[in-house]
């Protein structure tokens, strides 16, 4: 099991985030930010008879002013990785290798996480 909590060092314009684990099964967890920033973590892992599936989730929950209404509301923008991986032919290592190069094309210059929410593709 991974540390409780897990602290992702800041990177403006997000804080330095303190992950504490609120609930845990044999699966995975989840975490809670404990500074009340309004992010969580899940991590799940599904055992298959065909191979794994790694699932990580991180959610931020803020609130915000309906434009159409006034009112402020929570809302809450998710983003995700789903891995799978089959019973054989791939290491923990080419795994590794596979995320780390979604991560990649996901940060190169060409890409970008902006182009990305702009509806590039």
């Amino acid at each position: 099991m991974l540390p409780d909590p897990v602290t992702v060092a800041a990177a403006a314009p997000i804080p330095q985030l303190v992950l504490a684990v609120v609930r845990s099964d044999g699966y995975g967890t989840e975490r809670v930010d404990t500074g009340g920033s309004g992010f969580g973590v899940v991590t799940q892992h599904t055992p298959g008879k065909n191979g794994n599936r790694h699932y990580v989730k991180m959610t931020w929950t803020k609130d915000a002013t309906n434009p159409y209404t006034g009112l402020v509301q929570k809302q809450t923008a998710t983003v995700s990785i789903s891995f799978s991986r089959p019973s054989f032919g791939f290491t923990d290592t080419d795994s590794v290798d596979l995320i780390e190069a979604l991560r990649d094309y996901l940060f190169d210059t060409e890409v970008t996480p902006l182009r990305i929410v702009q509806m590039q593709s």
